[in-house]
């Protein structure tokens, strides 16, 4: 089974140095796995038994289109209200412990690999069960319809269920899982798995569109954020905002493995009233 990282929590002892690496800047933000301690965590009304750390949010400067939450949950603990935003869509991926996560009145039991799609205005509740708590990534976004294009339906499934695709050329160094077809307009963002194997890259400095959120699940790389060579490894979280350059080079001895979010298959928004009419 492949490994997935969660923080432990804790505090470091007052005799350590502060060596940390977090990072934030205009183009990005880098923060490593030693800032998830107990003091930065956040709490919820109408979870119990919850904390979390609450990753990325929606402001000037940071993210734009999702916020994204690293999720702990003691055994009892959980939601039958999570959120009260019905306009909002939901990804759940679980890095450990167990849950059940009933999605439109239909329980499935979570693990470690468990991937949950839950579209907006969807009714979905959480129970942690088991001996540890139930851990998990919750990313969160506001739903754009399109005209013409009907709403997604529910993804539950387990990535150990699903076969990594190669990116061209790549010789299965550089893959992604895939949880959704990329070529499926109903939906406005992905959430998926990126793979590399030791030696692997991202071999060009891609610069787009998307705005992403990555959390490294396994491995270790350094990644090239805007214009910066950055050590990563499990338990690190980057932000990149839109045509942020980006490159990777996977450095072993195992694979290196992240959460990826990307914003997609919506058109640009334009800002003023009227939009062409306000150019006349």
């Amino acid at each position: 089974m492949t490994g997935y990282y969660a923080p432990p929590g804790g505090l470091p002892p007052q005799t350590s140095l502060m060596t940390g690496r977090a990072v934030f800047t205009d183009a990005y933000a880098f923060i490593p796995k030693g800032v998830f301690s107990d003091i930065v965590t956040s709490y919820l009304p109408s979870w119990d038994k919850t904390r979390l750390w609450l990753i990325a949010r929606p402001m000037t400067g940071f993210s734009e289109t999702f916020s994204q939450y690293v999720m702990e949950v003691a055994p009892g603990g959980g939601s039958d209200t999570p959120d009260p935003d019905a306009g909002v869509e939901h990804w759940l991926f679980f890095t450990g412990g167990l849950a059940t996560v009933t999605v439109g009145g239909v329980g499935t039991e979570a693990e470690a690999g468990s991937y949950f799609y839950i579209p907006a205005g969807t009714p979905w509740t959480l129970l942690a069960e088991g001996a540890e708590p139930a851990r998990f990534h919750w990313l969160r976004k506001v739903y754009e319809p399109a005209p013409g294009v009907p709403a997604p339906d529910p993804i539950i499934i387990n990535e150990r269920d699903l076969a990594p695709i190669a990116m061209p050329d790549t010789q299965g160094r550089w893959a992604t899982t895939r949880f959704a077809d990329p070529t499926d307009l109903r939906h406005d963002a992905h959430v998926n798995i990126v793979t590399f194997q030791p030696g692997g890259v991202i071999p060009f400095e891609e610069t787009h569109v998307m705005e992403h959120g990555l959390y490294v699940l396994e491995g270790k790389a350094v990644y090239k954020l805007n214009k910066d060579w950055v050590e990563v490894e499990a338990g690190d979280f980057m932000w990149l905002r839109a045509y942020c350059p980006q490159a990777c080079y996977a450095a072993g001895p195992g694979p290196f493995r992240y959460l990826l979010y990307k914003d997609v298959n919506r058109h640009a928004k334009l800002r003023g009233p009227g939009a062409f009419g306000a150019l006349r």
